[in-house]
């Protein structure tokens, strides 16, 4: 099973595994030019992020470790989420009874995210988990967990 790790948290090492680590990079900004549509279909007019592209999609499960910003993801991360567009295409399908775009490939990872990060309350932490949710559902994973980072260091460690 092919695993790729997408992380902002320093204290969490997996080894022998693609890491993209987002406290070291700084995702480029969408600008909405539609070259990854229509021009290089599948691929950004940057090239920051290719080989991320390839690591995800031929990944099984990609695993987030997200760090909490004002009860949200940080806009690195936000930025990252916008930049996976090429991975999809433009047209819009309506085969789960809403708007979504239709997928580019056959398959796309599971997804294990954790959060790092306090919430103002139940609610904030709900509407945070319905967030991530609704991301990945409409990037086609089919298999969903968010967990708080202590649960992901309670079952393998800090130092994974």
């Amino acid at each position: 099973m092919k695993t790729v790790i997408i992380k902002e948290s320093e204290s969490i090492t997996i080894p022998n595994v693609t890491t993209f680590d987002l406290a070291q990079m700084a995702v480029k900004d969408c600008t909405g030019c539609w070259t990854c549509w229509w021009k290089t279909p599948g691929k950004c007019i940057y090239k920051d992020l290719d080989g991320f592209y390839h690591e995800y999609i031929t990944s099984d499960k990609a695993i987030y470790f997200c760090k909490v910003t004002s009860g949200f993801v940080s806009g690195n991360l936000k930025t990252l989420f916008d930049r996976m567009i090429p991975l999809y295409l433009p047209y819009v399908t309506h085969s789960t009874g809403e708007s979504m775009h239709a997928p580019r490939y056959d398959k796309y990872p599971d997804i294990e995210f954790y959060y790092d990060g306090e919430f103002e309350s139940a609610d904030s932490r709900q509407i945070f988990v319905d967030y991530i949710n609704r991301v990945f559902y409409q990037f086609h994973s089919k298999t969903i967990t968010i967990k708080a980072i202590e649960e992901f260091i309670a079952e393998v460690g800090e130092g994974a």
